[in-house]
């Protein structure tokens, strides 16, 4: 039963953080926004919310060690598995592209995107992560590090607005616009904008709910199988809901749209690395240690390493996003035999 139960909760989100997305794209073009916008901030929250949400009813709903370990470990899940499987698959989606014969053997990015998201994931990430393992763990140092990292995501925004980027285009209509399309009547632009963000906070309203349906049927089944809330949350939890972030990418590099699949992931990243996290600073005991701790450092090292690549070759190969996928195997069959 807790196994149908997670199972519905989690197409609920899915089905939700699909329709948000739409929403913002649709939002986006109407107003003109740029790709990196769109990409990196609206397509980024929009399909991170799912593994944002999950954390915060885990540990504001949910008192109690399980809560509060089922949301650190969405928490360093969501990061780990955006870098590891998400630019993965961006690079699997770039071969068959490249296979079938519908685009070349190279990543489209622009370089100044790509180099500010990867900056402020490496800096606020590895700043959550180690000032509270260096100095003493205290409740005051929860609060002033969470304040630097909300500090860090309004700067991102304030420069990815700033930025220079083409603009988007919707690849869908708007869901709650089809009905008026049906009938054949013409929507102004204001009232399109209007159904943009009623269809995405009605996706939000009905995403919380889904959200505590999975961390109820995780509770249940963590205890039944005898696994750690914390281990079972950062691996199942993020497998599932970072689908979004992962679907949209590959059909967004299938179609050449470089900067937005790559953005949505960066861009996911970066807000991963600072909403939520300062969530779990203010709100739980923020101890990270063992399998946690191990995926952070993997999930830094991966960020160091295409920083520096981008920085110094203006460019990433798609055999290198390969390398993200090793590391996730790699982790997985360490949590796997750990078990045994």
């Amino acid at each position: 039963m807790a196994i149908l139960e997670a199972l519905v909760a989690l197409l609920i989100i899915l089905l939700c953080a699909e329709i948000f997305t739409n929403g913002v794209e649709v939002f986006g073009e109407k107003l003109s926004l740029s790709q990196a916008v769109v990409g990196s901030i609206l397509a980024a929250v929009g399909t991170a919310l799912p593994e944002t949400i999950i954390p915060l009813v885990a540990i504001l709903l949910y008192k109690g060690q399980a809560g509060s370990h089922i949301g650190i470990g969405a928490i360093l899940g969501a990061p780990f598995m955006l870098i590891t499987a998400g630019l993965f698959i961006v690079g699997i989606g770039v071969w068959i592209g490249y296979l079938q014969r519908k685009r070349e053997l190279k990543i489209y990015l622009e370089e100044k995107t790509f180099k500010r998201d990867f900056f402020f994931f490496l800096l606020s990430y590895s700043t959550a992560i180690f000032i509270p393992l260096i100095l003493p763990n205290t409740r005051t140092l929860h609060y002033l590090v969470a304040l630097v990292l909300l500090i860090n995501y309004c700067l991102y925004l304030f420069l990815t607005f700033k930025s220079e980027s083409l603009e988007v285009e919707a690849y869908k209509d708007l869901y709650f616009e089809k009905p008026l399309l049906w009938l054949q009547i013409k929507a102004s632009k204001g009232v399109i904008i209007f159904l943009a963000l009623l269809q995405s906070i009605s996706a939000v309203v009905i995403m919380v709910k889904g959200a505590h349906l999975f961390v109820h049927a995780i509770e249940i089944l963590s205890h039944k199988w005898g696994i750690s809330p914390l281990l079972f949350a950062l691996i199942v939890a993020p497998i599932a809901t970072e689908l979004p972030e992962k679907f949209n990418s590959l059909l967004w590099t299938l179609r050449g749209k470089d900067v937005l699949a790559l953005g949505n992931m960066t861009g996911a990243m970066v807000f991963q690395s600072t909403f939520p996290v300062s969530v779990g600073l203010l709100f739980t005991e923020w101890k990270i240690e063992g399998f946690a701790l191990i995926s952070a450092l993997i999930a830094l090292s991966l960020g160091s390493f295409y920083f520096l690549v981008i920085k110094i070759f203006k460019k990433i190969h798609p055999a290198l996003l390969l390398l993200s996928g090793l590391c996730y195997i790699f982790y997985i069959l360490t949590v796997i035999i750990s078990l045994l």
